[in-house]
């Protein structure tokens, strides 16, 4: 699989000011909505955190965890350990950074199993191919009742189809301009999640269901 590989770097620092423009706190409120039920997982692998908030808010929320994050973008990274440092004192202790594509990525960064996965807005920068690659992959290094937490944006039914697709076409657009993002539609995570395994136990949707919040469970 020959695996095309987008640039985030240039937009590392305006990364949060586009969102909060695009779209204000939406993204943000589907990132930390699950959050209070994370305060009892220990090993953490986390993919295209990007600047970090969700990952500083993981460390912050629970003393106990310690994190694997990472990403494709060099600048994105750094962002993210100063981001955590200032929010969590010392979290050097509990975070690792890997500067690599995640699909490529030997999952043995870690001397223990993952009882959680985060991917906000992450698997929308895949491919179907590269999206139940990196599931087949994971998943096999996850516990039992490991939890998998998913946002990501989606096409509802209804009155809301026409202008989610027309926001996400757009997004897409924009992205490859500035990245060279190739995805160009949303993958289907449901059906290789439940070919592995796993199980949504939750969810909640924002911006009439255009975006997604999800739990999955072993």
């Amino acid at each position: 699989m020959r695996i095309t590989e987008p640039n985030f770097d240039p937009v590392a620092r305006s990364y949060r000011w586009i969102e909060y423009l695009a779209l204000g706190t939406a993204l943000e409120n589907c990132r930390n909505h699950f959050l209070p039920l994370l305060r009892d997982r220990h090993h953490a692998l986390v993919l295209g955190d990007g600047d970090g908030r969700f990952t500083c808010k993981l460390l912050a929320a629970n003393p106990n965890i310690a994190i694997n994050a990472v990403d494709i973008s060099a600048a994105m990274l750094e962002l993210l350990r100063k981001r955590c440092e200032a929010t969590a004192p010392h979290s050097s202790t509990r975070l690792r950074t890997h500067r690599a594509n995640a699909l490529t990525l030997p999952l043995g960064v870690s001397a223990n199993r993952y009882d959680l996965v985060v991917t906000h807005f992450f698997l929308d920068c895949l491919t179907q191919p590269e999206l139940e690659s990196l599931i087949v992959q994971v998943a096999p290094n996850l516990t039992p009742a490991a939890l998998w937490l998913i946002s990501d944006f989606r096409i509802p039914v209804g009155i809301m189809r026409l202008p989610a697709k027309l926001l996400v076409r757009t997004l897409y657009l924009g992205f490859r301009l500035l990245t060279g993002l190739r995805p160009t539609q949303l993958p289907d995570y449901v059906t290789p999640l439940r070919h592995s395994g796993l199980t949504r136990i939750a969810h909640q949707h924002r911006l009439g269901g255009i975006l997604v919040t999800e739990l999955w469970q072993t």
